[in-house]
């Protein structure tokens, strides 16, 4: 049976000071859509529980997240009719999800992919970074 507020020691004063705190943080923190999700969760516990469960830190909706970013970042090309920082855009948004999913890319694996994907309008520039970076080494 659940204490009364008469009956609280200072411990429980402060567990209920505790979970109010985070689940304060919580709720900042998210959107309208996830609200809806924990509004009826009494204890930050369950709300990080509940949040854990809709984003990616399931293990097999991680995977799944993860495999599907690296297969764009693997098949990653520049279109046509696409700017060059259209193209630079869309590469660091595959980049940034990878990373928030804890794939890290070497800067100079993320260079070399770049510079492959480029037209062959930008052959002269590619080589000449090429060359440049070569001579650094």
């Amino acid at each position: 049976m659940p204490k009364t507020r008469k009956e609280y020691n200072d411990a429980d004063r402060k567990a209920v000071e505790k979970n109010f705190c985070a689940k304060k943080i919580l709720v900042c923190g998210i959107g309208p859509d996830e609200y809806n999700r924990i509004s009826a969760c009494q204890f930050a516990k369950k709300i990080w529980e509940a949040l854990q469960i809709v984003h990616e830190r399931t293990t097999q909706v991680k995977q799944s997240k993860i495999d599907m970013f690296t297969t764009e970042y693997e098949l990653f090309r520049m279109k046509d009719d696409e700017s060059i920082q259209d193209m630079h855009t869309r590469f660091t948004s595959i980049i940034n999800e990878l990373h928030s999913l804890g794939e890290i890319i070497p800067k100079n694996k993320l260079m070399r992919k770049i510079l492959s994907v480029l037209p062959s309008s930008w052959e002269s520039k590619v080589n000449a970074i090429t060359e440049q970076r070569i001579c650094r080494s």
